[in-house]
């Protein structure tokens, strides 16, 4: 059996049902896994699942407590008619001579890539609770530079034995989705802005997870914390599927052959979506890159490049807010994997204690056979908006923009002609004011006019989930200090 421990070296060996439940170690590291799982079939055989036959497969490798019938039902209620379209991850083939693969992970109900790990999440952990007959209700302490936060809501509103509590920065985020957190129905949400960044409301979740007294005081009301963002492993691993998947689909209509490797680019701030992509390639898919691409707050680009991660730098608020992040949660664990616990543990003490640290030759040669980097600013991913549509009539968000711009650079310096897939994050419509701009579309005086304003130039289908949001009840109205997220979280559990 595949067995979970911290990534600091602390704790016992979990099963994944218990570390699912926990979501952070008692160490305060992030859970990984003993192995990771080879692929069950070849690369030939691939060709031609469905994406609910390889997450089955891929969830099922890693999550081995589980029995087939419990994957079948999490995977069944998760990958549905919530999704917009039947392939749930469809790909478009974008470019004439050198195309690149765009690999749209947002037609679930958020019109966000989270989607395609928080629909099965609430699965996997009612199941593992029921496993581990656990009789205390788990609340769900959530950070969001946008759309985590959304995503999470969704998947756990009115959920039996749950509360989900989401954190998001009130000036960080774009106005749809604001609006969509705001929102949110179900007797068992609740959601607060706080005065601050990301990393704030991120370190503020990592401060009461860190707090063992807090902890037994919730316990003594019947309330055990876990974690809808990526650090929970539950998380992570539905990710590892939509790659996989990916490379499937690429092999099934014969732009490569099974084997031939492909590059993986994927736009990301919190490292957990390029890392499920590692994950994949463990697992036996074909990589030659992992193309790690950031904005303006370039931390993971700067630390891929030079092996030393400097947090203590200004902090940006971009056209593309999810990556509006210097503290890179999710890295943490693609160390442990290149070093070991000890010496993640001390990198991460560095952290806490200077916002910085330098791994050793050892790691910095690991990175480099993998991964490169590099990042757009604002312009660049306008830019890039306005030429992919122009050129190919293929509308962009902005973050998918960030990724295809250091592809593109990437491309052009090294000449690489691999075949290339592009995680596309976000629907367009999400972060509608900047894409419009991008297109060169008049400005407007809401998010909400340039969706239509974009649906009437474009004739792209705005998502369900969009749609007259703005003339949605405002249920949750608090805008608090990042040092009272405690207090909040404790008066929200009743």
């Amino acid at each position: 059996m595949i067995t979970y421990s911290s990534t600091r070296g602390g704790g016992d060996k979990l099963n994944a049902a218990k570390a699912v439940i926990k979501g952070i170690a008692d160490d305060k590291g992030l859970f990984i896994p003993s192995e990771i799982p080879k692929l069950k079939v070849s690369l030939e055989e691939l060709a031609g699942k469905s994406y609910q036959e390889i997450a089955k497969m891929v969830i099922g490798s890693f999550f081995d407590d589980y029995s087939e019938e419990e994957i079948n039902y999490c995977v069944e209620h998760a990958y549905d008619s919530k999704f917009a379209v039947e392939e749930i991850a469809p790909m478009a083939k974008v470019g004439g001579s050198n195309p690149c693969y765009f690999l749209e992970l947002y037609h679930g109900k958020t019109a966000a890539f989270k989607d395609m790990a928080l629909s099965i999440l609430p699965y996997l952990l009612t199941t593992a609770m029921k496993k581990e007959k656990e009789e205390a209700q788990i609340a769900i302490l959530t950070a969001t530079s946008g759309d985590t936060g959304k995503a999470a809501l969704e998947g756990f509103a009115d959920v039996p034995n749950t509360q989900i509590i989401v954190f998001f920065p009130d000036d960080g985020v774009s106005e749809v989705q604001k609006m969509q957190m705001i929102t949110q129905e179900g007797s068992n949400t609740h959601v607060f802005a706080i005065k601050g960044n990301f990393d704030d409301a991120q370190t503020g979740v990592k401060q009461i997870f860190a707090d063992n007294d807090f902890a037994e005081d919730l316990n003594s009301k019947g309330f055990k914390l876990s974690s809808a963002n990526s650090i929970n492993i539950g998380r992570l691993v539905p990710q590892v599927a939509y790659y996989v998947y990916s490379y499937a689909k690429l092999a099934e209509v014969g732009e490569i052959k099974a084997g031939e490797p492909i590059n993986i680019t994927v736009p990301t701030g919190n490292f957990g979506n390029i890392l499920a992509a590692y994950y994949a390639r463990e697992m036996g898919i074909p990589v030659n890159k992992f193309i790690c691409a950031s904005n303006e707050n370039k931390v993971l680009t700067d630390f891929i490049e030079t092996g030393k991660y400097d947090a203590k730098r200004d902090f940006h608020v971009t056209n593309s807010p999810s990556m509006d992040i210097l503290i890179s949660s999710n890295l943490e664990r693609l160390l442990c994997h290149l070093s070991n616990p000890e010496e993640t543990k001390s990198y991460m003490k560095s952290l806490d204690r200077e916002k910085k640290y330098e791994v050793s030759e050892n790691v910095k040669a690991e990175l480099k056979k993998s991964f490169v980097a590099g990042f757009a600013d604002q312009e660049k991913t306008l830019l890039s908006i306005g030429e992919v549509y122009d050129q190919n009539g293929y509308l962009m968000d902005t973050h998918t923009a960030v990724g295809y711009s250091v592809y593109k650079e990437y491309a052009e310096k090294t000449g690489d002609k691999t075949k290339t897939i592009i995680a596309s994050t976000a629907s367009p419509y999400k972060f509608a004011a900047a894409v419009a701009q991008g297109i060169g579309l008049d400005q407007e005086i809401t998010d909400f006019i340039y969706i239509q304003s974009l649906a009437d130039e474009t004739g792209v289908p705005v998502p369900e989930g969009l749609r007259n949001l703005e003339s949605k009840k405002i249920r949750h109205n608090d805008v608090i200090a990042a040092s009272a997220m405690k207090e909040y979280v404790w008066n929200s559990l009743k």
